[in-house]
């Protein structure tokens, strides 16, 4: 009888813990839910703040497509959304590859200079990504990457801080294990691979899931280092619609809608190997 008091005297003291976070909640929600009401009504409903559903999708969607021909060489919304997702796969792909692989031999293989080295590498997380813009074009041009995934993808290869998060999950690695496998005869890439990868999914789905929607919502370098339309991705076509005299509110949203879809499909499947690979669980 006492334990049951007890249980119902601290579920009373958690009453305003729920309320507060119910309340942040919606809050955090809210935007969202705007996004898709906003993509459902016409310009004038959302300069007026309307936040319920209207019956505009369908047009708003036709002037959605319409718009992503009207750029011009060929494009579509298809190709948008197709150049977007091919970027931003690559991206992924060789990003975390590399920085795995480097975060791997920082913690794991033994070298004086090695902080050192590690030192400097952070010192670049403190360089504007503004001021190497125009080297970094230089560099494409010169290498006939431009309006090419490599032109997108090269500069974002590899990042400090993604580096910084394979090395700082790479501590919990068993060292017991690599110790074995090389006793064994195993060779580094194999134990790299057959070992280490699997060990690490957290970390490497954590990863994955930054660097995709870093990707996908890139901005600023694909402005540049894309020129022609076929080539552009999704976060330009947004910008571009918004660059005129009068604004379709309504279409507007409806891009972003699109535009925010997949980053939320991804992180909704990884959310919870993405918690996971922050806090540094290694299984």
């Amino acid at each position: 009888m006492t334990e049951k008091k007890n249980r119902s005297v601290v579920q009373r003291r958690l009453i305003p813990s729920y309320i507060f976070l119910a309340l942040f909640s919606l809050f955090s929600v809210f935007p969202l839910f705007w996004m898709v009401t906003a993509a459902t009504n016409n310009t004038v409903d959302v300069a007026r703040g309307k936040i319920w559903f209207g019956t505009e999708a369908a047009v708003n969607f036709k002037n959605l497509l319409a718009a992503a021909v009207a750029q011009g060489s060929g494009a579509t919304l298809g190709s948008f959304m197709g150049n977007s997702f091919l970027y931003a796969t690559a991206q992924t792909i060789l990003c975390v590859f590399i920085c795995s692989l480097a975060g791997y031999g920082f913690e794991l293989y033994h070298d004086k200079g090695k902080d050192t080295l590690f030192a400097i590498l952070l010192m670049a997380m403190m360089i504007p990504g503004v001021a190497t813009m125009i080297p970094l074009f230089g560099m494409m041009s010169k290498l006939h990457f431009l309006n090419k995934v490599w032109g997108f993808i090269l500069p974002a290869v590899s990042t400090p801080f993604m580096i910084m998060m394979f090395r700082q999950n790479s501590r919990n690695f068993p060292v017991d294990i690599l110790e074995a496998a090389r006793i064994d005869g195993l060779s580094e890439f194999a134990i790299f691979f057959y070992m280490y990868m699997p060990v690490m999914k957290a970390t490497y789905a954590a990863a994955a899931v930054i660097t995709f929607m870093n990707a996908w919502n890139a901005y600023l370098w694909p402005r540049v280092v894309l020129t022609d339309s076929s080539a552009q991705t999704m976060p330009i076509l947004i910008a571009n619609m918004s660059n005129g005299y009068t604004v379709d509110y309504g279409m507007l949203m409806m891009g972003v809608l699109f535009c925010s879809v997949p980053t939320m499909v991804i992180f909704f499947i990884l959310q919870k190997q993405f918690a996971e690979g922050i806090t540094g669980a290694v299984k």
